[in-house]
């Protein structure tokens, strides 16, 4: 199969976002928070964990821990007890304490609204720094790539890449700066409902025109 030229496939980006932002116009972060520290935590809750799982634990630890600095002195232990079903709840404890304390003691007691800032907090790579940025602070500073949008982009064609690092890279080459925000909420709704990782659902698709494996899937058998 011949390669896609780049002005067809930056064509089929740009059909490929329409279609999405038609079919899910509720799109946006699914992490409950009401504060940038708030999405901070529930962000590093949500590696190797559902949005779902995130959301039923934050609801009491939110109401337990208001601040910063409270985070910052809830003993290991106890919160460790308070995260648990989370999964890797020690090292995530010790990231979120770590990053409470270091936004304390670097930036004055609030969550800094830099990449470079974010990078400097423990627990703290890319993935959550660009979804605090852009869920908490408006700045699209990269594209989220966790497990749904990984998926997607190999299987839409977006990028060939296997690394969270290499394939943002590529989405951000595609799509406009300032979609790059929604692009990622957007494709994680999406994986969520019609392109799941066991079984995609092409026949019912409404990106199966504009998606490699869609069109082979929905093509006449001979």
């Amino acid at each position: 199969m011949p390669r896609e030229s780049r002005t067809n496939l930056q064509k089929r980006c740009t059909e490929i976002f329409a279609v999405l932002r038609r079919t899910y116009p509720q799109a946006r972060c699914a992490l409950s928070h009401r504060s940038p520290m708030q999405l901070l935590v529930a962000t590093i809750l949500s590696a190797q964990c559902t949005d779902k799982r995130v959301n039923i634990v934050t609801k009491d630890l939110f109401k337990r821990y208001r601040s910063v600095k409270a985070f910052a002195n809830v003993p290991q232990a106890e919160l460790e007890d308070q995260i648990r079903t989370t999964g890797f709840f020690r090292n995530k404890a010790k990231s979120i304490r770590g990053a409470a304390a270091r936004i304390i003691s670097d930036f004055g007691g609030r969550v800094p609204d830099t990449m470079d800032d974010l990078l400097t907090l423990p627990g703290v790579a890319r993935k959550t720094a660009n979804c605090v940025l852009s869920s908490a602070f408006g700045k699209n500073e990269g594209v989220v790539v966790d497990t749904h949008v990984k998926r997607l982009a190999g299987r839409l064609g977006l990028s060939r890449q296997k690394t969270p690092e290499k394939i943002e890279r590529d989405l951000m080459a595609l799509f406009p700066r300032d979609d790059w925000g929604l692009l990622s909420h957007l494709l994680i709704f999406h994986g969520r409902t019609y392109c799941t990782a066991r079984k995609p659902n092409c026949p019912e698709c409404p990106l199966a025109a504009l998606c490699p494996q869609g069109r082979r899937s929905n093509s006449p058998r001979s």
